[in-house]
């Protein structure tokens, strides 16, 4: 059980009726006559009430208000989450919600204000220690970048002395901050978008430019050394639908993705409620519009989620036959990654490079090794929209370790085909269909 902890920012209509006895809501002892101040909670406009963005229309289509006559009642105005300090944001801007101050100044600049440590960073360490008490596994933390990094890396280490099996997944998007938040900040997992996810969908939507190549460059620069510490995804709450027009348009165009984002390394793998039945999140919902995406904003229907919940019954009677074959996919990817070792602590070996030249291969087949001492997996995915043949070979010295020569036979732990290799240092011809992959236990 994760909760997902959004330190950035609160709803600008923000106050807890539900907090414990003696605690104050975050802002209560603020001095709204300071723009910024070490010890205030918020970023203040002073002496200027708060301006609802032009071209907002509560209630109407695309937004709805968070409040009956859809006004905000604040004054002095606060600063937004999106880090804008104005009483009159754009609609663009997270209007919706302020910023929580961590003791940074962004008048002329970044000027951190850490010593003595700021009310929030104590207020924060209440929160997660609030329902780490209640057992909670772990935190999945919302924008961590618009957060000091400082405070991650005096928060973390506190709440895992306390709570030592505690989990803290971060959504983060620089790369090139991905080991500071790994190593000093010491999350545990990272939100692979910038990387994995991003190559898959170029490959899932066929868009110009898109290879497999790509996805070399995640775990061989993006995630160099840590790899296995990315938590991987094709869908999210921030992202469109597979299903939707806007990304693949059918939710079978991204099973080569799911393959590989499930079996590339040993971590996490996340799967978005109602991806399994190829939600395509159809039409405007709320505030979130017509985009492809299911909104987080309000209460709103999923309806081939819905048909798999069925009155509570969960046994999919309204689902359709397509439907229950790829809750059928889902289910049988995400048994093999916790049942065979060679998926869930195995290495890796990367065979584009030894095969690029091979008979069928190109810049949408992948293909690689996933091992222990005695559990061996070869993936092949193809990105193709049509079938392809292919000559897979192996390096000698790989199979010289696994001590393989001759016949070999090979099992495709998706549909239970098999394929044989009469000379295994000659190599294995596969037939993969468009848009799929093979997991080859051998």
């Amino acid at each position: 059980m994760l909760i997902d902890f959004v330190p950035n920012h609160v709803a600008r209509t923000y106050n807890s009726d539900v907090k414990p006895e003696g605690i104050r809501d975050f802002g209560a002892d603020d001095d709204v006559t300071q723009a910024f101040s070490p010890q205030n909670d918020f970023y203040y406009i002073p002496g200027v009430p708060f301006t609802v963005p032009q071209g907002y229309e509560p209630g109407g289509k695309g937004f709805r208000s968070p409040m009956k006559d859809g006004k905000f009642d604040e004054n002095p105005a606060k600063g937004t989450g999106d880090d804008v300090f104005t009483a009159s944001p754009s609609i663009n801007n997270w209007f919706e919600t302020i910023k929580l101050n961590y003791g940074v100044d962004f008048s002329g600049g970044y000027h951190m204000h850490f010593d003595p440590i700021p009310p929030v960073w104590t207020k924060m360490l209440h929160i997660l220690s609030f329902w780490a008490d209640k057992g909670i596994d772990g935190f999945r933390c919302d924008m961590v970048e618009y957060v000091p990094s400082e405070f991650w890396a005096w928060i973390i280490p506190q709440m895992k002395q306390r709570y030592p099996s505690l989990i803290f997944i971060g959504e983060a998007y620089q790369t090139h901050q991905y080991g500071n938040y790994l190593f000093n900040g010491q999350f545990d997992y990272l939100y692979d978008k910038v990387g994995l996810y991003d190559a898959l969908k170029r490959l899932t939507r066929n868009e110009w430019g898109a290879s497999t190549w790509q996805i070399n460059a995640v775990w061989n620069h993006h995630c160099k050394d840590f790899d296995e510490r990315m938590l991987r995804f094709m869908e999210n709450h921030d992202e469109q639908r597979i299903a939707s027009p806007d990304f693949a348009g059918d939710a079978w165009l991204a099973v080569p993705g799911m393959i590989v984002t499930a079996t590339l390394n040993t971590g996490p793998v996340m799967i978005y409620f109602g991806q399994e039945v190829g939600e395509p999140a159809t039409g405007a919902s709320g505030f979130s519009g017509n985009d492809g995406r299911t909104t987080i904003f309000d209460y709103w229907g999923v309806p081939e989620h819905q048909k798999w919940v069925n009155n509570g019954a969960y046994d999919g009677g309204q689902l359709t036959d397509n439907q229950r074959s790829l809750r059928s996919f889902y289910s049988r990817l995400l048994n093999i990654c916790t049942r065979h070792p060679a998926i869930y602590e195995g290495k890796f070996y990367e065979l584009m490079m030894g095969n690029e030249r091979n008979e069928g291969f190109n810049e949408h087949i992948y293909t690689y090794l996933r091992y222990t001492p005695t559990s061996r997996i070869l993936v092949i995915v193809n990105f193709n929209r049509h079938e392809q043949y292919l000559h897979v070979t192996m390096p000698y010295e790989l199979l010289g370790e696994f001590g393989l020569m001759g016949e070999a036979r090979f099992t495709d732990l998706l549909t239970n085909e098999v394929f044989t290799a009469i000379e295994i240092g000659e190599g294995l011809r596969v037939k993969l269909p468009a848009m799929g992959g093979l997991i080859l236990n051998f």
